[in-house]
């Protein structure tokens, strides 16, 4: 992999790709990775098409801009697919990870020659686990299973204390979301 992995994150308002892309963030930092994790705000509205990005290096990063030419690409609504451009940019040995009950094959003939592709029922894990379709959690584990960028292990633990922060006292979602990002990393589907 580059020096710098540029992620990017598409998703639509309520999903959770802007709160996806800050956990990654602060997990890389906690494992002493040099980060960025910042969204693009367009009509700030439930359920308009949103974009997050994530920048992940061992070194200094120097760049501040949108990630044009990402390493990994993160689809956490299939239904953007063919309605704006989520491969646009991917690099030729990239990564596509979406969010579908579809095969990656399915997907790769949709969407013609891409690099790896991959494929997890986010929304059915969450549904079951978290009891809401809020995707961005599994979509985490099942990046951390394509891209082994972090240990699993390290990631829920760093994950568990964010999570206590923003839903104290709430154990059952908390608890729900670790379960999320276990089963994802377990059941996510590569060519």
């Amino acid at each position: 992999m580059p020096k710098v992995i540029e992620i990017r994150w598409h998703g639509r308002g309520g999903q959770g790709a802007k709160t996806a892309a800050e956990l990654l963030a602060e997990a890389a930092g906690a494992a002493d990775k040099y980060i960025q994790g910042f969204p693009e705000y367009g009509p700030e509205r439930m359920g308009a098409p949103v974009v997050a990005f994530n920048r992940i290096s061992d070194e200094p990063i120097k760049l501040h801009c949108h990630v044009t030419n990402p390493d990994v690409v993160l689809v956490l609504d299939s239904t953007l697919v063919g309605k704006i451009g989520v491969t646009d940019g991917l690099r030729e040995d990239g990564i596509l990870l979406i969010n579908t009950n579809k095969s990656p094959q399915d997907m790769r003939n949709l969407l013609g020659s891409i690099g790896k592709v991959f494929t997890v029922d986010a929304t059915g894990i969450a549904l079951e686990t978290i009891g809401r379709a809020i995707p961005n959690t599994p979509m985490l584990g099942a990046f951390i299973r394509v891209t082994s960028l972090l240990d699993l292990n390290f990631f829920i633990a760093h994950t568990k204390e964010e999570l206590k922060k923003k839903f104290k006292g709430k154990g059952q979602i908390i608890e729900g979301n670790l379960e999320a990002i276990k089963r994802a990393y377990q059941e996510v589907e590569g060519e």
